[in-house]
C-alpha cells in the first residue's frame, strides 16, 4: 500500500498540487485500500461503487464522497494509467445560498473588536475579498499603500492576482507594516511566524459573539460579502470575479442569488 501511495504523492507533485489536495487525495486513498484488502492496482468498479455507497450510508456529505471518488479516478488513471472506465457517479451535492452579512452587521462585527492588529485583520479580509489563508500569509512586502492594492500571491488554484486596499484602512495598515521587513508577515502572531487560520476564524467567531450575531457567519462570510455588496454597489461582475480570482464566472454568477437590487424595490402584496 505505501509504494502505491508514496506514487500517488509524487505524481501529485509533479502536477504541482497544494499541500492540502496531497494530504487530502493520499488520506482518501489509504481508506479506499483499506477497504479493498488487496489487488490494489487493478480496477474494481463495483468495489468503488460500493466503497462509494459505504461512505454515503454512514454519513459522509455529498462533498467527501466526491473527495474520494477524484482520488481514486486519479491513482488508476493517473497513476496506474489504466484505461478502464470508472462508470460511477459524482453525489449531488447541495446548493446552498452563501452567508452574507448585511453592511450594518459588518460595523458592528468590527465595532466589536478591540485588539488592533485583529481589526485591521477583519477589515481587509472584507475591504479586499480576501480568503482566510491569503489574510494570514499575507506579507509586507505584497502591501502597495501607494497604488491601494494587495498582491495575493499563489492563492487557491496557484494563481496569483490583485485586490484593492479601502481608503478607510490606509492609516491603521501604515503602521502595522512600517519600518518591517518586506518578507515579515501583515498579521504576526506573538511567538513569530503568521497567525494560524484558526486563530484568525476564532477572533472572527468572538466578534460575531460579542456584535450579537445571529447568522451562521464563518470568516469565509467576509469575502461573500466583499462580493454581494460590490455588486449590490453596481460593480461590473467581470471586475469582482478579477478581484475575487475566480477562474469561472459562474463561480461569481452565484452571489446574484443573494443580491438583486430590482428584487428589493418589488412590495409583498401583503400590506
Amino acid at each position: 500500500m505505501q509504494v502505491l501511495l508514496n506514487k500517488t504523492r509524487d505524481e501529485l507533485k509533479l502536477r504541482n498540487m497544494s499541500p492540502r489536495t496531497v494530504q487530502s487525495y493520499l488520506s482518501a486513498l489509504t481508506s479506499y485500500f483499506t477497504y479493498k484488502g488487496g489487488d490494489l492496482a487493478r480496477v474494481d468498479v463495483e468495489n468503488i461503487r460500493k466503497f462509494i455507497l459505504q461512505k454515503l450510508d454512514h454519513g459522509a456529505a455529498a462533498q467527501t464522497a466526491n473527495l474520494f471518488l477524484n482520488a481514486i479516478k486519479f491513482f488508476y488513471r493517473d497513476v496506474m494509467r489504466s484505461t478502464i472506465p470508472i462508470d460511477v457517479r459524482f453525489a449531488k451535492t447541495p446548493s446552498a445560498l452563501p452567508v452574507v452579512l448585511s453592511r450594518k452587521e459588518i460595523e458592528r462585527i468590527l465595532g466589536a473588536v478591540t485588539n488592533t492588529k485583529h481589526r485591521v485583520l477583519l477589515s481587509l479580509s472584507y475591504g479586499a475579498g480576501l480568503r482566510v489563508s491569503e489574510a494570514v500569509h499575507l506579507r509586507v512586502k505584497d502591501v502597495d499603500l501607494d497604488e491601494k492594492i494587495v498582491h495575493i500571491k499563489q492563492a487557491k488554484g496557484k494563481k496569483d492576482r490583485i485586490t484593492l486596499i479601502p481608503q478607510r484602512l490606509m492609516d491603521d495598515l501604515r503602521q502595522c507594516i512600517i519600518g518591517r521587513d518586506g518578507n515579515a508577515y501583515v498579521f504576526e502572531s506573538q511567538r513569530g511566524g503568521c497567525l494560524t487560520t484558526s486563530t484568525a476564524q476564532k477572533v472572527f467567531a468572538m466578534a460575531c459573539q460579542k456584535a450579537g450575531i445571529q447568522k451562521d457567519a464563518t470568516f469565509h462570510s467576509l469575502r461573500h460579502s466583499f462580493a454581494t455588496h460590490l455588486l449590490e454597489n453596481g460593480t461590473d461582475i467581470r471586475y469582482v470575479q478579477a478581484l475575487l480570482g475566480h477562474a469561472n464566472i459562474r463561480t461569481t454568477q452565484r452571489y446574484t442569488q443573494v443580491t438583486n437590487p430590482m428584487l428589493k424595490n418589488i412590495r409583498s402584496p401583503l400590506v
